[in-house]
């Protein structure tokens, strides 16, 4: 059986001489000095057998090698980005390799290789060598964890090369010397080499990959120096595994996340409990780790154990404002209370991923000396800490984004160790700043591989694609039964569902939800699903896109467009002709033609009896009157059922706490040529609710079904209640203004919500809305054998069960979705299930990647539309820029300030009543403000400002102030927005402004004007833009032809579907 442990790094003798017998007979075979048989053109004598102990996923490696190559385990953990150029083929990984990583670096770097091995794009494979009989070594008494690793990983190496019939080279590659002068001339045919050995002689015109090695080695001798010369430790070390274990077990230590204070990074981190440590534990809340010393090495998103400190020790949140603060969630906890109070004192697993730093200007590099080569680096994220990297070309690099990656972080070292990998782009550069996001967020953008691309279907004029005879045999064709249409923005292209309802002949209706087969065209465990997987769901920044699955099918076969054939997954219901209760309810693949592909505001002129709106949908344009007129009342009667049924169904949810909070809905407004035209706030139509209540439906019957069929495999979607702590914050607000929140459950929530109305003001509600969307928990996928039943239920929504079905173009979820829907159905026709389903092991690990990728997604479209706003005000000189003056809400109070909600921006940020001088504000008779030496005094829904000459001001919950929008510029991080009260009273409209102010500023105003400003400055330099040209159509995929292009569809597809407003 494998060994389980911790590993580190073993070091030995020097072993140049064996190592060089080894490079010059692998030498002899490069340069054709071997006979020609020993070569052969390709692996045929292996792929029936070797690659059945390969987890590969089909791939077999390339035949064009002159040799494969066996990285041994610390090769693996600490060059695997070199090992992930393409350039390298013919890589075998030894799963006695990849289990050192998984332990050894953590479940990111894990996850990495894991990646690589199923990436189309790389010639590797993983080789099971522990559990192939004649491959797996015991270990011996005495013998180290390192040494039998190697040892395990070179016996691998000569088992295969001799089931390859002795004709393909081995060549493993080590850092262990004592393993070189043993094993380099111990079989012919498997040579043993140091990596960089390997590099330099195979591959010495690689340029990018020796510059990271000498990185990483340079990295690697400095830590060796360092631990050599420091006797004194700045933290303490870190307990043994097994010590951790038991501790975790009796009670002792705790186990949870480190979550680090981005507002306070230097004094404020909080591990939040898991696993067992949140069940057998009595704390209610997150742990307090305060300061780096008690956080003893660990990084933000590290599973730590902690150890509670006395009652005595404990110490509690800091509430005043800081640099950068922002909305910070509820904590329910008054300002000085105590907390628990913890201190690290061992790390479980290293979550360390790649991290964009700025190198310090070249006045901080001068005092460091001239000769200066070990730089701290200033990470973009303000919850990392600087890291230490040697390079000679800090100069240089001082005005760029770099990627950097931590190697270590000794017990005698203030900061972390890592080494350099590649630049971004230049400080403040849009490009750079969004290839940032990226990194930051582990999005990537490549494009889809030849492999990927060669398993999609053909649709050209030349070759159209067709519905297959096959198809129309197996699937219930509703070309001709069936008005069949969608209601989408605006110029959507990407349209993956569409209704349909009608009379049956009992006089009953049937209602229809009809959704793109995209698995029709993703075969499981293909080369398109895999990277499907990988990427989870499409990412939509303020300026562009990038697609879960290549265009011909999200924009084209996948897409419901009118007129044409498609295949769908459809559900259809019998509905009760006068009370709209469901009676039956049919699931199965279908063949559609969508009649019409209306958009909402046409949609609503129908449903309101305005049929001159009939002269804007093209399909009616060629029409003869009579034809015209008979499918016009046709398809009214139609949207009105449909609106019928949504408001049935509706009110059912409503009577079960169903939430409706504030979220912000565009419609998007495209010109001819895919371009930004605008994005306008989406008004409050019925027909977005009659889609979106058609979809949760559909979501919800699809959940009871694969519920029923698949007890303990099912992707079902739960959104728990929230902690009644985080609602303290809601409640204070709103008793402030006179209004009762009761939080017992989601319908007292809903109806107070719903009663919290100001007439005066209707920004109260809006924002006590926001508050509760805060407080909210996060909507999660899992599988249903990890739960109990209880704990399936949606809490927003107001249902027993739901999932995702309607949006399998841009959400991995909804493709498993729709696979078990088929299964399911499958199963009621004792019919063989074709494809292996996800045990539920495997679909709770997919469903922690998904609901990861997601908060990724969620997260980088905060921060572009962020960098967007900065940008937009940057330029502009708030002291005579009038778009820089505007109204402000106050949301909240804090020690030194308070927060604020600029409604005509849509931004949320601090305000500050004493400045860093120790000056209060001030508002004279005029109003205006300015600062004075004095003291504030914070109460429950209110804040005084009082001058040391008598004068105070009182700022309230929900005053209206008159704010000046400047920008806070930071080199090694991004621009943040400062505001600052000027006046104490409302903003007064001037008339020039009147047109502008009185509606909120569109996203699209911002990807405008930046955009302009961008392209102006790339024009003065024609070659920079032919660059960053080149680079956004090969990484940006999607289409059009200026630099930034629209996003053709921003919503979520359940429109109201309140995930859209919180993350459910």
């Amino acid at each position: 059986m494998p060994e389980a442990g911790w590993f580190g790094s073993s070091e030995g003798p020097q072993g140049a001489e064996a190592e060089a017998s080894s490079r010059r007979n692998l030498a002899r075979r490069r340069n054709g000095e071997v006979p020609s048989w020993e070569l052969p053109a390709s692996c045929c004598c292996c792929e029936a057998d070797i690659n059945c102990f390969a987890a590969t996923d089909g791939k077999l490696l390339s035949s064009d090698v002159t040799h494969y190559v066996i990285p041994d385990w610390k090769v693996v953990q600490d060059y695997l980005e070199i090992l992930e150029f393409p350039e390298l083929k013919g890589i075998i990984f030894m799963q006695t390799a990849c289990q050192a990583v998984q332990h050894q670096r953590g479940r990111r770097q894990y996850n990495k290789l894991r990646n690589l091995l199923k990436d189309a794009r790389h010639d590797c494979i993983l080789f099971a060598n522990e559990f192939q009989q004649c491959c797996y070594l015991p270990r011996e008494g005495g013998e180290s964890m390192e040494k039998w690793q190697t040892r395990s990983i070179y016996n691998a190496a000569v088992w295969y090369y001799h089931h390859c019939q002795d004709r393909m080279p081995i060549v493993m590659v080590t850092e262990d010397e004592e393993a070189i002068q043993q094993y380099g001339s111990e079989t012919e045919g498997v040579f043993v080499i140091s990596f960089k050995n390997y590099l330099d002689n195979f591959w010495p015109d690689l340029k990018a990959a020796h510059e990271l090695c000498d990185s990483i080695l340079q990295s690697r001798r400095e830590r060796e120096n360092e631990s050599q010369e420091s006797h004194g430790k700045e933290y303490p070390e870190h307990l043994p595994l097994e010590v951790l274990e038991a501790g975790i077990k009796s009670g002792r230590y705790i186990q949870g996340i480190l979550n680090v204070n981005k507002h306070r990074a230097q004094i404020e981190a909080f591990v939040r409990l898991q696993g067992a440590s949140s069940k057998d534990s009595d704390l209610v809340s997150d742990i307090l780790i305060h300061g780096m010393k008690a956080r003893n090495r660990s990084i933000h998103g590290d599973v730590v154990v902690v150890e509670l400190l006395p009652k005595n020790e404990w110490k509690g949140r800091t509430v005043a404002l800081c640099e950068n603060d922002c909305d910070d969630k509820a904590s329910g906890e008054s300002p000085s209370e105590p907390m628990p109070t913890g201190r690290v004192v061992g790390i479980l697993q290293k979550n360390w991923r790649d991290y964009v730093v700025t190198f310090p200007s070249k006045e901080e590099v001068q005092s460091q000396g001239k000769n200066a080569q070990k730089i701290l680096v200033t990470p973009w994220d303000y919850r990392i800490p600087k890291i230490r990297i040697s390079t000679q070309q800090a100069e240089t690099l001082q005005d760029f984004r770099v990627v950097v990656r931590i190697d270590s972080w000794e017990s005698t070292s203030v900061y972390p160790n890592g080494h350099f990998v590649r630049v971004l782009g230049r400080i403040g550069d849009l490009e750079g700043e969004i290839a940032t996001i990226l990194v930051e967020n582990s999005i990537s953008v490549i494009p889809f591989s030849e492999a990927q691309m060669c398993e999609m279907p053909v649709n050209t004029q030349e070759n159209p694609w067709k519905v297959s005879p096959e198809e129309e045999q197996k699937r219930k064709d509703l070309r001709k039964s069936h008005l069949v249409f969608s209601i989408d923005p605006k110029g959507c292209e990407d349209v993956d569902d569409t209704l349909s309802v009608r009379t049956l002949n009992n006089g009953n209706l049937e209602l229809g939800v009809h959704i793109a087969d995209v698995t029709h065209f993703v075969a499981p465990n293909s080369y398109i699903d895999i990277e499907a997987r990988t990427r989870a769901t499409t990412y939509y920044l303020a300026d562009r896109r990038y697609d879960m699955l290549p265009s011909v099918l999200s924009a084209d076969l996948c897409s419901l467009l009118g007129g044409v054939d498609r295949y769908a997954v459809s559900i259809m219901w019998e509905l009760d002709k006068a009370s709209y209760e469901i009676k039956k309810v049919w699931y199965g693949r279908t063949i559609i033609r969508s009649a019409y592909k209306l958009f909402y505001e046409a949609a609503q002129e129908l449903l309101d009896g305005n049929l001159s709106v009939v002269d804007d949908i093209p399909e009616f344009k060629d029409l003869d009157e009579k034809s015209r007129q008979a499918k016009l009342e046709e398809l009214v009667w139609a949207i009105g059922k449909l609106t019928d049924i949504a408001r049935h169904v509706r009110a059912k949810r409503d009577g079960c706490g169903a939430l409706e909070l504030e979220g912000v809905e565009v419609r998007v407004q495209l010109d001819d040529k895919k371009n930004i035209h605008d994005l306008i706030p989406k008004q409050p139509l019925e027909v977005h609710e009659t889609v979106a209540e058609c979809m949760i439906l559909a979501n919800h019957w699809v959940a009871k079904k694969i519920w029923e069929s698949f007890p303990h495999q099912a992707l079902l979607r739960q959104h728990p209640p929230p902690h009644q702590e985080f609602f303290s914050e809601l409640r204070e607000c709103a008793k402030a203004k006179g209004f009762f929140i009761d939080t017992r459950s989601n319908k007292t929530l809903a109806d107070s919500l719903d009663n919290a109305n100001d007439p005066h003001d209707p920004i109260v509600n809006r924002l006590l809305r926001s508050m509760a969307t805060q407080a909210m928990s996060n909507a999660l996928y899992f599988s249903t054998g990890s739960c109990a039943e209880e704990e399936f239920h949606h809490y927003g929504l107001a249902l027993d069960k739901y999932t995702h079905f309607t949006s399998p173009i841009r959400r991995y979820s909804d493709i498993v979705v729709h696979r078990l829907l088929m299964a399911a159905i499958s199963k009621d026709k004792k019919m063989e299930i074709k494809g292996n389903l996800f045990s539920n092991k495997d679909l709770e690990e997919l469903c922690r990647h998904i609901n990861n990728r997601n908060r990724a997604a969620q997260h980088s479209q905060k921060q572009s539309t962020e960098l967007f706003q900065c940008m937009y005000f940057k330029d502009k000189d708030p002291a005579t820029e009038e778009r820089c003056i505007s109204d402000g809400v106050i949301y909240s109070i804090r020690t030194n300030g308070v927060l604020l909600f600029i409604p005509r921006f849509g931004i949320k940020g601090a305000a500050y009543l004493k400045n860093k001088d120790g000056l209060v504000i001030s508002c004279g008779p005029d109003s205006c403000s300015e600062w004075k030496p004095g003291s504030l005094q914070r109460f429950q829904n209110k804040i005084t400002s009082t001058t040391t000459d008598g004068e105070s001001v009182t700022f309230h919950l929900f005053d209206h102030v008159t704010v000046r929008i400047s920008i806070q510029a930071s080199r090694c991080h991004s621009d943040t927005i400062r505001l600052e009260i000027i006046s104490n009273k409302p903003y007064k409209i001037p008339n020039t402004e009147l047109i502008h102010q009185s509606s909120p500023l569109l996203k699209s105003e911002l990807v405008k004007e930046v955009t302009k400003s961008v392209e102006e400055a790339q024009l003065a330099q024609e070659v920079k833009v032919n660059i960053i040209q080149e680079e956004y159509q090969e990484y940006c995929q999607t289409k059009g032809t200026s630099l930034y292009t629209l996003l053709e569809e921003i919503r979520d597809l359940a429109l109201l579907d309140v995930s859209n407003n919180y993350g459910i």
